[in-house]
């Protein structure tokens, strides 16, 4: 696993979305250079399903919702029409890597964190999206403030 690298994130505003106050719709499209290694992180009331790579399928979508308090939901669609093999291998990277790609959203979206730090203690809620059912699975991957960058 790759240590977050922050020279390493491209953080794009769009649809208006305003960098200091959460408004719902507020998604997350992360998506990464294999020869680069640069992370691209879109932060907008929409996915940016231009930039993901529908031949793999490897992007992080992530969006908020309010019940009862601030959850970050985050998608990963680990099948990809794939067979058995390649879905425990995708499923494997893909748990290895989550804690990068948290840590590159909170990062991205620092601001929004700092002017409202009751949003650290919301919990990462992550949908591991799959036709077998071993693999489909939906897990709580603790708080905001796990994966807050430290310098």
């Amino acid at each position: 696993m790759f240590k977050f690298n922050p020279k390493k994130l491209k953080v794009i505003y769009r649809d208006e979305v305003d960098r200091n106050k959460l408004e719902i719709p507020r998604k997350y499209t992360l998506t990464h250079s294999d020869r680069t290694g640069n992370l691209f992180l879109t932060i907008g009331k929409t996915y940016d399903y231009k930039s993901i790579d529908y031949n793999i399928r490897d992007e992080v979508l992530a969006f908020w919702e309010k019940s009862d308090k601030y959850y970050l939901k985050v998608k990963l669609e680990v099948d990809n029409g794939s067979s058995l093999p390649k879905i425990i291998i995708r499923n494997k990277i893909f748990r290895e890597d989550l804690p990068l790609a948290l840590n590159a959203i909170v990062y991205g979206d620092k601001m929004l964190f700092e002017n409202n730090k009751m949003l650290y203690k919301a919990h990462i809620i992550v949908y591991f999206k799959s036709k077998n059912e071993k693999y489909n699975v939906i897990e709580d991957w603790g708080e905001i403030k796990d994966y807050k960058y430290k310098e």
